[in-house]
């Protein structure tokens, strides 16, 4: 069991790697053949897709949840089919209904939202109609996906994903390369890549549900079985609806302030400095169940312990990686894309929003304590406060101020939220822990890595930075000095090396 779940943990992993780095390297691409404002387009189909899981009401984790303890032995096959069936009536009802209604709307959201130039009119509003279904055909999926991870059929699950952003990333270009550089064969693209993805996850579900014919009593058509669950999907539901709002907001403003061109620009920007959250990802992945295991046991002093250490490794990962960028964004920028143009303008977003998520990645540490001692109580609070107060003021900075304004916001939500309420929430639940936490874990780790900030801007002022190799070269050395002075400022790391090589 602990081999296969070893196995179940890697594969997710690598297969998260995989799907959020290809998506990355691939992005310079799109905007070099299809342009900057065919681009726009692009993201807006991404921002909807984040907005669709607000309809979920979190009934995904919760056909996992119920899959895996009907596969525990918790709930009969009948029992199972009944639940899984009035949930696929749910999900169709949600599907159709979003799609048609965001399909009806594709006239008024190319007349009246989005903004643009060089596309015409028809083809954003085809683009539109293909994203409506394509968003609704990939939502659709959640259902057979929860059915497979509740299943902890991850290894397959993993690869699987890892074919379909092949298909969605890398093929595309094959079908632009025969057919045109144009949002219309992209869109189409996707929207048969969908359809792949929704006939392979219902194919493999079949065989993990049981079969009717094993089943004496009628399955019926009702939706009873959903009662007893309700209330667990509906905490999820607000959980995950929550988060979109505070994570996507910025972007559906923005999309309807910017022209399609800086809104390509906004995106790009964006999806580097999430690769922030992706690596730090892991950890927390990883020590949620482990420190709700040890308060469990009583085990408090070992649960801090991990809750510090783990701190202390994502300032070192998730810092160095942020200051790396805001140090390098332009050259950084130029090495990706080869294009000076596009660096120029994407920059002060993309350090903003790698200084930002930064401060998210530390804040996230107390939702992980929350979680180990099993209340959620503040999280909720916090999080109801925190889109009270960021979406009126990304409103009114996008509106004013456009993308960099917003990201100002980004970033001073987070600091406000990592130095005000994730203090109170540790004076709450382990007093006299968030000065030590946040000085000696985070904070002592990154300031002397924060002091190559300003050598680094010198030396990208006063030297010419003539190719892309050139900033590759430069990035490289300014991330790896970033990340040794970040290593050696943990306590925890230095104890590791020192115990294992010796004393340094």
């Amino acid at each position: 069991m602990a081999l296969s779940l070893k196995k179940n943990i890697l594969a997710n992993y690598a297969s998260q790697l995989y799907v959020t780095g290809i998506g990355i390297l691939i992005l310079p691409l799109y905007i070099k053949y299809m342009g900057a404002e065919a681009y726009g387009l692009v993201g807006f189909f991404t921002m909807l897709q984040a907005f669709f899981v607000m309809l979920d009401i979190g009934l995904t984790p919760t056909i996992g949840r119920e899959t895996a303890r009907y596969h525990g032995g918790s709930m009969s096959p009948l029992a199972y089919r009944q639940l899984l069936r009035a949930l696929t009536i749910i999900f169709l009802v949600v599907a159709v209904s979003g799609g048609f209604g965001l399909w009806l709307f594709a006239n008024e959201i190319a007349n009246n939202w989005l903004t643009f130039e060089d596309l015409s009119l028809n083809v954003v509003i085809f683009s539109v109609q293909i994203m409506a279904i394509s968003v609704a055909l990939r939502w659709l999926c959640g259902l057979y996906r929860g059915v497979i991870t509740g299943s902890e059929k991850l290894v397959w699950l993993s690869s699987f994903n890892a074919l379909i952003a092949t298909l969605r990333f890398v093929f595309v270009f094959i079908s632009m390369w025969l057919y045109g550089y144009t949002p219309v064969v992209f869109f189409i693209h996707q929207l048969l890549v969908a359809i792949i993805e929704l006939f392979g996850l219902w194919l493999m579900s079949q065989f993990l549900i049981p079969n009717k014919k094993l089943i004496q009593l009628p399955i019926g058509w009702s939706f009873k079985p959903i009662k007893p669950i309700l209330k667990f999907a509906l905490t999820i539901a607000f959980t995950s609806s929550t988060w979109v709002l505070v994570t996507q907001t910025d972007k559906l403003i923005l999309s309807g302030v910017l022209p399609l061109e800086q809104y390509g620009y906004f995106t790009l920007a964006v999806l580097v400095a999430s690769g922030i959250m992706v690596i730090s990802g892991p950890v927390s992945s990883a020590i949620m169940p482990r420190m709700a295991r040890l308060y469990s046991e009583g085990k408090s002093d070992e649960l801090i312990a991990i809750y510090r250490g783990s701190t202390q490794l994502v300032s070192v990962i998730a810092g160095s990686a942020a200051l790396t960028i805001i140090a390098t964004a332009k050259p950084l920028l130029i090495a990706w894309t080869g294009d000076s143009n596009l660096a120029e303008k994407a920059a002060p977003i993309l350090r903003l929003y790698a200084a930002g998520n930064f401060f998210l990645c530390i804040a996230a540490f107390s939702y992980y304590l929350q979680y180990a001692k099993g209340n959620l109580r503040y999280h909720f609070l916090g999080n109801i406060g925190l889109v009270l107060i960021l979406i009126p003021c990304i409103i009114y900075s996008a509106i004013h101020f456009g993308a960099v304004g917003a990201g100002y916001v980004w970033l001073g939500m987070n600091i406000l939220f990592l130095f005000v309420w994730v203090a109170y929430v540790h004076h709450k639940l382990e007093p006299n822990l968030h000065l030590k936490w946040l000085f000696t874990d985070s904070l002592r780790i990154i300031l002397p890595s924060f002091l190559i900030i300003p050598i680094a801007f010198y030396y990208a002022q006063t030297q010419v930075l003539a190719s892309k190799f050139d900033c590759m070269i430069y990035v490289t050395i300014t991330g790896l000095v970033t990340f040794i002075s970040s290593l050696f400022s943990s306590s925890v790391i230095r104890k590791k090396l020192i115990i294992r090589y010796g004393a340094l």
